[in-house]
């Protein structure tokens, strides 16, 4: 019997502890870790998230405001 060497891969439990104290909503939780999986302009935002524009905004400039997120380009984000 032979052990792997391998790696384990993250988990969903595993990216919930990544997740900042300091962010208490659900959604800015799920937009957070959405973005930590990559940058995502905002239309992906919505249509991926079922979140609307009007909710995003505030989302991202709150995750912007903690120094999480930046904008990559025009409406565009990513984790810091």
């Amino acid at each position: 019997m032979s052990l792997s060497t391998t790696q384990p891969t993250a988990t969903a439990t595993d990216a919930a502890r990544d997740v900042p104290a300091t962010l208490q909503s659900p959604r800015t939780k799920l937009v957070y870790l959405y973005l930590a999986q990559g940058e995502a302009s905002v239309d992906a935002l919505q249509a991926d998230l079922d979140i609307s524009k009007i909710t995003l905004y505030p989302i991202l400039q709150t995750l912007a405001g903690h120094g999480l997120v930046e904008r990559a380009d025009g409406e565009t984000f990513r984790c810091c």
